[in-house]
């Protein structure tokens, strides 16, 4: 007799990027010379976890209580205002029509946006190259997910098969949820530029015209960026029209992985509409994990509502986006000496580097040490985890032929 329901009785046992990174720290540990690409947390040049001096000071800050008390359901009011009024720092005209629910990290939100804009049995869509967990988060709440493809011939972020994308949903299922996880996309590392939100805005315009179309912008990796608040500075044009929601996360922003700290953020400017979504959000967290990391909430607000305190910490963080700077130029300068494929690769986490057998590259790799994670066309390359030393023989174990199969 077996009790579990039947589509849960195969369930995968282990993330296969985690499953990478514990060989590769057991291989380590053993005295052979890896090169750990899978994980996506910045180390610095010593291979630690690159941290925040003041944040980690405002940890040990923080009263006891903090740390032991519930938060309210939907999130301390002093962190969702303070996540909000960041956010919206630069787009006053968006702040009012603007609320927050608190999550645990990222994760949460992409959770929550799954539960309230798409119904049971209907898919999400993203580009053909996403973030494996989206897949997961889709099918834990009884949805699918359906891709389009991402880059077109030229290299550039493929609108036209977005386009057709959206019209074959909205036809299909009447509804349309789209994970745009930019700037700094994970995989790729791609970020779409000025032009290209300007074509992505009009087109969603068009459909949002005919149905509901929503979408998460999974802002991640934005600090990262030469220009993070581009998304949300262009499609904030047509909320009035699409659902405009975003994936906030401390995790990168703040290096708090481990806290769980996030937010969904939904753009509603109707005031009727905007109570029924906060009061929908807030549902879903006491569904799903109740409340939140209190004391994670309070450092965040701490920062974030001290003018001072936030300088400080963005300039800390400064250090160490030059410092992933620093290994994105060596990247690029030495993958395109060699010929690598790859998308255009500005900053972030990630880029994924092109290949006909990605598997069979990946398997090669891992046997000279370096690990990447392989994908459907591409391998992916958590630069962040990366010492800049390392670079140069991450390129050429990428370079050299495959052997034989």
């Amino acid at each position: 007799m077996d009790h579990l329901i039947a589509s849960h009785r195969n369930r995968p046992t282990d993330d296969p990027i985690f499953s990478l990174d514990r060989e590769a720290q057991e291989r380590a540990k053993k005295g052979e010379s890896i090169i750990n690409a899978t994980i996506g947390v910045l180390l610095n040049d010593e291979g630690k976890l690159s941290l925040l001096p003041t944040v980690n000071r405002l940890i040990k800050e923080t009263p006891e209580t903090e740390w032991s008390a519930y938060a309210p359901i939907a999130g301390l009011a002093s962190y969702t205002q303070s996540v909000l009024n960041d956010l919206f720092a630069d787009l006053p005209n968006l702040r009012p029509m603007a609320i927050a629910a608190a999550t645990p990290g990222g994760s949460g939100a992409l959770r929550h946006a799954i539960a309230n804009y798409l119904e049971a049995g209907q898919a999400l869509l993203t580009t053909s190259a996403y973030w494996s967990p989206y897949g997961t988060l889709a099918d834990e709440s009884d949805r699918k997910i359906e891709t389009f493809n991402t880059f077109a011939q030229d290299g550039t972020f493929d609108l036209d098969a977005l386009d057709t994308a959206i019209g074959r949903q909205l036809a299909a299922q009447g509804r349309v949820l789209l994970f745009l996880n930019d700037p700094c996309h994970n995989p790729s590392g791609y970020s779409l530029s000025d032009a290209e939100y300007t074509r992505l805005t009009a087109l969603l315009r068009r459909h949002g015209e005919t149905g509901p179309v929503s979408v998460l912008i999974d802002s991640a990796y934005a600090v990262y960026a030469a220009d993070g608040s581009r998304p949300l500075r262009h499609l904030g044009a047509i909320a009035d029209t699409v659902q405009i929601l975003v994936a906030w996360s401390a995790s990168k922003t703040f290096a708090l992985y481990g806290m769980r700290v996030g937010a969904i953020v939904a753009v509603v400017p109707d005031e009727a509409k905007r109570t029924a979504t906060q009061a929908a959000l807030s549902y879903s967290c006491r569904g799903t994990w109740s409340n939140c990391n209190r004391g994670g909430q309070s450092v965040v607000a701490t920062i974030l509502a001290s003018n001072e305190i936030h300088a400080q910490v963005k300039q800390e963080r400064s250090n160490l986006v030059a410092g992933l700077d620093r290994r994105v130029s060596i990247f690029n300068e030495h993958a395109t000496k060699a010929g690598l494929r790859y998308p255009r690769y500005d900053g972030g986490f990630f880029v994924s580097v092109f290949d006909d057998s990605p598997k069979a590259r990946g398997a090669q790799m891992r046997a000279e040490g370096v690990f990447v994670v392989p994908q459907a066309t591409s391998l992916r390359v958590a630069l962040c985890a990366v010492r800049e030393s390392d670079i140069p023989r991450l390129v050429e174990s990428f370079a050299r032929p495959l052997a034989a199969q």
